[in-house]
């Protein structure tokens, strides 16, 4: 599963306001011919980018190459069950990246349109936000 190797600071604040407004980095195809962009803003666990990966390139048949351009690098914690109040912050349970609308989070390269469609579809699926299916020829304008 995705997650740093080391961090700075183990634990992190929550801080939700900083996924208002749209992306302005990695908004556009850098290395691929299609792409899966983000249409709202929220966090993604490391464990549903990784089924979104483990998706694209099952569907594609290994066949390819696929960029991943977001990493999990927010830590949030999770207190235990039936714990009383106070005693300290809990543990480190997930790890998530924080995704503004705009940002483009997989490429792919190397196989047919189709094929590729299909694929993004099935990522897609995976992931909690709204996504759509973007082409190199529509940045091409």
């Amino acid at each position: 599963m995705l997650s740093p190797k080391k961090t700075k600071y183990r634990k992190q604040m929550k801080q939700v306001r900083h996924l208002k407004g749209t992306e302005t980095r990695g908004t556009s195809l850098e290395f691929g011919d299609y792409g899966l962009k983000v249409i709202e803003a929220g966090w993604i666990t490391n464990r549903q980018l990784e089924a979104g990966r483990q998706a694209l390139t099952r569907h594609a048949k290994r066949g390819g190459k696929i960029w991943t351009k977001v990493f999990p690098d927010k830590p949030l914690t999770k207190k235990p069950a039936e714990t009383r109040m106070g005693s300290g912050k809990g543990n480190v349970e997930l790890w998530v990246c924080e995704v503004r609308a705009g940002r483009i989070l997989f490429e792919m390269t190397g196989i047919t349109p189709d094929v590729a469609e299909g694929a993004l579809l099935r990522a897609a699926s995976k992931l909690p936000l709204k996504t759509k299916i973007v082409k190199r020829s529509e940045f091409l304008l």
